[in-house]
């Protein structure tokens, strides 16, 4: 199809959520893509943030096609051999204990959001997060996001969720009370603007949280994975999040999420707790 046709049809038939001024893309192999015309680019944007090994990896590519022709789907009602491996190799390049998959990086804030509340216990539930954050666009990552310009016209949305100043520990403790079950942050901001975290001020947080039983949440969505030059963006800072969450580049251009926790945290969560339909699957976990 040529480019006028795809876009005839996206017209037709899309809900217009996207602003697309350009080209249809239709292939790409590393760093570049082309378009319907053949058009070659480079493609600086990574997918969003999602093929840091590049466009139709050959391992990605020849994992993903040996899987799909042995099992595409499997309901997590069952034990899945790919998520369990996956599950390993996170949990052994990260130092985390247990791993949640889901399908996106919203789902897992979401997912690490109703981790904290169950583990905190009843009354506590409030989340604090920092202006200028962005953790999501399903409701509650949507109120835990600290730009009100994603939240325009979806109010009223969730409660239970507190902003201040990246950077201002003093704000953050005064924010921090009785019902608060977990602070939840981005080391280094990404929609906001590119904004690390200054070390002064996460070592500050780690303490602060251990001080009143307060989880750290890390949102390393856009930041992790390599693409600060260690596994976690975390890691440059020395300090350790008691959950974290990933997508974006887990899977090498293919849909997948994950949530990782602390054996003592991930305990929160029993059967029945929590779940998905899609979410690590053999598919997916093949991809990462």
């Amino acid at each position: 199809m040529h480019t006028g046709e795809i876009l005839d049809l996206e017209s037709r038939y899309l809900m217009h959520t996207y602003g697309r001024p350009g080209p249809a893309l239709v292939r790409g192999q590393g760093a570049y893509v082309w378009d319907a015309e053949g058009r070659e680019y480079l493609d600086f944007v990574s997918g969003l943030g999602v093929v840091s090994v590049g466009h139709c990896h050959p391992a990605v590519v020849e994992a993903v096609g040996r899987q799909a022709g042995q099992l595409i789907h499997c309901s997590n009602l069952y034990h899945i051999e790919n998520q369990a491996l996956c599950a390993r190799e996170l949990a052994g390049r990260t130092g985390f204990d247990r791993v949640f998959f889901c399908n996106s990086g919203a789902e897992a804030n979401e997912a690490a959001i109703k981790l904290a509340r169950k583990h905190a216990g009843a009354g506590r539930y409030r989340v604090v997060s920092a202006f200028n954050s962005f953790h999501g666009r399903t409701l509650a990552t949507l109120a835990a996001t600290g730009q009100t310009v994603y939240q325009a016209g979806f109010e009223p949305l969730p409660d239970g969720f507190d902003h201040v100043p990246c950077n201002d520990l003093a704000a953050l403790e005064a924010a921090c009370g009785p019902a608060t079950a977990a602070v939840l942050l981005e080391p280094v901001q990404g929609e906001g603007g590119v904004h690390p975290a200054e070390p002064a001020y996460l070592r500050g947080v780690r303490e602060l949280c251990d001080r009143l039983g307060i989880l750290l949440v890390f949102d390393e969505v856009q930041c992790g994975l390599g693409r600060t030059g260690r596994w976690l963006a975390a890691e440059h800072y020395g300090v350790r999040a008691d959950v974290v969450t990933l997508a974006k580049t887990l899977g090498g251009g293919f849909p997948i999420g994950a949530v990782l926790a602390t054996e003592q945290v991930a305990a929160a969560f029993q059967p029945g707790d929590h779940g998905t339909t899609f979410g690590g699957n053999p598919l997916a976990c093949a991809a990462a």
